[in-house]
């Protein structure tokens, strides 16, 4: 195995151009796993550890800029009001040390359905920046980005430069299912976005179908709900048949297996468990402050 260490981006996309199977690696919080279990073997390594680009993001007016290997600590510290959601998400990540090293980036270049970040960038409407030498940068929307099982869209010769995030405009929530609170692989995920703005809600579900989903049918009901019966405007609370209704049709958006971790039952009963509340918790903290981008701890 041949490891490549570039020291810039330009350097790391001509390695990529000429090695098209090297495997990136930054936090190495997936691809190790996969190497010390003999599961992968790849013949290049491609370490991004120096190209420092990618350990920056910027708050613009409307979204963030987050480098593909921002840590999750930094997220937690920095963006809790910018991004909620994806803050919430990366509390749960593993150990005080994995959040010290992996970021966003790895979760999407492995693509596992039981990646924590999945679900926030979903609800959120994230877009992904790739580049390659050849044809340079391009805007991968996140609901095209995944493609299959640990499948993504990226072209052999690209790498993840970045995640492009709507600021939040309103309540975020990310709810986790696993066997215990820390170093545990999601039995399943949700997350929610309030986005008053366009007066919509986005969704995000994983480690519950074969890729992180969005439930677009409880969307579209919740939607039609909201506005048919003024909640925006009025912000009463809720009724718990809209409640159900939701968490039914986010439930029934899974397609999930059995495993050792849970059956497929158990995964849809909780990802229809988590739907509920966190809608609970969103609209609760929209109604009492109008329009907060602070997650529920």
């Amino acid at each position: 195995m041949d490891f490549l260490r570039p020291a810039s981006w330009e350097e790391a996309l001509a390695a990529k151009a000429e090695h098209p199977t090297a495997v990136p690696i930054a936090g190495g919080t997936d691809v190790m796993v996969e190497i010390n279990f003999d599961h992968r073997r790849p013949e290049y390594l491609l370490d991004l550890n120096r190209v420092g680009d990618l350990y920056e993001w910027e708050a613009g007016e409307e979204s963030v800029r987050l480098g593909a290997s921002v840590p999750y600590t930094e997220i937690m510290n920095s963006l809790r009001a910018e991004l909620p959601g994806l803050a919430l998400a990366s509390h749960t990540v593993a150990s005080p040390q994995i959040r010290n090293r992996g970021g966003v980036g790895g979760n999407l270049g492995t693509a596992s359905p039981a990646g924590d970040a999945h679900p926030a960038l979903l609800a959120a409407g994230a877009e992904v920046e790739v580049a390659s030498a050849a044809r340079g940068t391009r805007m991968i929307p996140i609901d095209a980005f995944y493609t299959g099982v640990k499948r993504n869209a990226l072209q052999p010769d690209e790498l993840i430069r970045a995640v492009h995030v709507r600021k939040a405009d309103g309540p975020q929530q990310y709810s986790k299912v696993g066997t215990r609170n820390a170093m545990v692989i999601a039995v399943c995920a949700f997350g929610l976005a309030l986005h008053p703005e366009t007066r919509t809600v986005r969704t995000g579900i994983g480690s519950a179908a074969p890729t992180p989903v969005r439930a677009k049918a409880a969307e579209e009901f919740l939607n039609a709900a909201l506005e048919e019966g003024g909640f925006w405007d009025n912000g009463k609370i809720i009724t718990p048949s809209v409640a159900k209704r939701f968490a039914d049709l986010c439930a029934a958006a899974c397609n999930p297996i059995d495993d050792v971790r849970g059956t497929a039952s158990y995964r849809r009963h909780a990802v229809g468990v988590m739907a509920r509340r966190t809608l609970t918790w969103t609209w609760e903290s929209y109604r009492g402050t109008g329009r907060t981008t602070e997650g529920a701890a």
